[in-house]
């Protein structure tokens, strides 16, 4: 994404500045993220990529706050999610982030519509108006068909789309994905991809994806390449090198 040419100052959804992150064992304490920089803007899908082990996923979860920084700042849709208490950040969670995760997560004796319907059940909407808006975001998806289905009757590709339809059924602004492609084979990960780009672009999403899939580094606007827990740089996808994936 090339905001060059434009003096509108683009808007920025997520913002990390000096983040550190640690976690301890006993006695040992090892620094996970160190002094993250790191910023996502409405509308764009951002990909994080790098070695296992380097940060990644801890980096989604402080963005979205399922983890607390140890220090630094954590900005995410105008609330500072440092000093946010728990219950409010639950809060904000439930209504302003949608998760897709790399094995789908989904609850196996619940129908595709109730699975999708949890967000909104969890907040406290009636089942009847819950599941209906389900069926609807199901067909936008494109496996309205399957509402009534058991997830394990559906494949890895329509899983993720029930997913994402869980993930965007309380019309979230942030949607934050660990892997979405590596169950896939290559056509339904275009699929899940095309999908989410679409997303992103229409709904003015931020869609924030780590992955260590190169198959599908060209969906990105930007890529933020990630080593031993801090930001090396963030180039557009055109322009970043592959990296390794050890």
């Amino acid at each position: 994404m090339d905001n060059s040419l434009s003096t509108i100052e683009p808007e920025v959804a997520v913002r990390l500045s000096g983040v550190d992150k640690s976690f301890q064992i006993g006695d040992q304490v090892t620094p996970v993220l160190k002094q993250v920089e790191f910023a996502a803007l409405v509308g764009e899908m951002i990909f994080v990529v790098g070695p296992s082990g380097c940060g990644k996923t801890t980096l989604l979860s402080v963005l979205c706050g399922t983890l607390h920084a140890d220090s630094g700042e954590v900005y995410a849709l105008g609330q500072d999610l440092h000093r946010l208490p728990d219950s409010a950040i639950t809060r904000f969670r439930s209504c302003n982030v949608g998760f897709i995760f790399q094995q789908f997560n989904l609850f196996p004796t619940l129908t595709v519509a109730e699975n999708v319907a949890v967000p909104l059940r969890i907040q406290g909407l009636p089942a009847g108006k819950a599941i209906k808006r389900a069926k609807e975001i199901l067909a936008r998806v494109g496996i309205p068909e399957k509402a009534n289905e058991r997830p394990g009757r559906l494949s890895g590709g329509q899983q993720q789309r029930v997913a994402i339809a869980r993930a965007l059924v309380h019309d979230p602004s942030l949607i934050v994905c660990d892997e979405p492609t590596s169950a896939l084979d290559s056509v339904s990960g275009q699929q899940v991809m095309d999908l989410l780009l679409h997303v992103a672009n229409v709904g003015r999403r931020t869609v924030i994806v780590v992955t260590h899939d190169p198959r599908i580094y060209n969906y990105a606007d930007r890529i933020a390449e990630m080593e031993d827990g801090r930001i090396l740089r963030v180039t557009s996808s055109e322009h970043a090198a592959i990296p390794e994936t050890r």
